[in-house]
């Protein structure tokens, strides 16, 4: 008990020595917290109607479904938790003569959340990753091999997984960040070997057809190339925006554990984490440029609220 008291402690001390001392000044804070404000509201809306289209859309096959529906919930969540906790810690900031225990409150509902969320999207884009790439060598077994089960206990291990590492934030913290460098790399490196085998094997695939016209390919009679290829320029947009949301503030927190604060570092940090925040709301709008029985489900789910509105 006293071990788990000490941790706790421990980690509060960090969280106020860390995020709620600040050479920013008010004016600044009162700034980046509008603006997170302003994320919070449009990630809410766009992964709303997002998780509505996908519920009604029957075109994508249900596992693949499921991994996007759980990334939508992921942005959600950062939405209704973390964006406005933030938001909320930084106007607690923008007070000159802020309480520190309600700073510290919010931060750390902040980082605990968006820990655990940013965890369960990376390993989610990992296995979309790998599932596009299954589609691709397994050909007519895909269907039979990824199955809606198994992808849900899948992710289902993941939210454990992101609780668990979020808990392990609090009581073993260098732990916690190695664990955390440790994932990011694994994952990382297994989406860029995905999309570069999958690349390959197109490529090889068009040669040999070229070579072989009028014989059957290799895929299979029913893989359907082009829909196929959207599928995964989708999810590469997607990682891509992940990886250019989170890779500036990751830079400038190696850079503040070198270093320590300064005014320009802190205005960095203020930019660099809201960038992160943006990353829920830009989700939503890849969907609907990328998916295109999204972005028709999502027309036709605004068209009826406004036509409930004019009622």
């Amino acid at each position: 008990m006293m071990e788990n008291s000490s941790a706790i402690t421990e980690y509060t001390n960090r969280i106020q020595y860390h995020l709620c001392t600040t050479h920013s000044t008010g004016k600044q804070w009162a700034f980046f917290s509008a603006i997170n404000f302003f994320f919070t509201i449009t990630a809410i809306l766009g992964n709303l109607l997002v998780l509505a289209a996908l519920h009604k859309e029957s075109s994508l096959h249900p596992p693949s479904k499921l991994l996007y529906r759980c990334l939508a919930v992921t942005d959600l969540l950062v939405g209704l938790i973390s964006e406005p906790s933030f938001a909320v810690y930084e106007a607690v900031l923008a007070k000159e003569n802020h309480l520190a225990n309600v700073c510290c409150y919010f931060a750390t509902i902040s980082e605990v959340t968006f820990t655990t969320l940013s965890a369960v999207s990376l390993l989610t884009m990992t296995t979309i990753s790998v599932d596009r790439l299954l589609a691709l060598l397994l050909g007519l077994r895909y269907r039979y091999n990824v199955t809606l089960r198994r992808v849900r206990t899948l992710v289902t291990m993941y939210w454990f997984l992101g609780v668990g590492f979020a808990v392990m934030m609090i009581w073993e913290f260098t732990f916690a960040k190695v664990y955390n460098y440790t994932l990011i790399s694994i994952c990382i490196f297994v989406s860029l070997f995905c999309y570069l085998r999958i690349l390959f094997t197109l490529r090889l695939n068009q040669i040999q057809a070229q070579q072989q016209q009028g014989q059957p390919n290799g895929l299979g009679i029913s893989f359907n190339i082009a829909r196929y290829r959207k599928t995964v320029t989708t999810a590469v947009w997607v990682q891509v925006t992940l990886i250019a949301c989170y890779l500036p503030y990751g830079i400038v927190m190696v850079i503040f554990a070198i270093h320590g604060s300064s005014p320009f570092l802190d205005v960095m940090w203020e930019a660099t984490a809201s960038l992160v925040c943006l990353n829920s709301s830009l989700n939503p709008i890849l969907y609907c440029w990328k998916i295109q029985e999204v972005k028709q489900e999502v027309r036709n789910t605004i068209r009826q609220l406004f036509c409930l509105s004019n009622q």
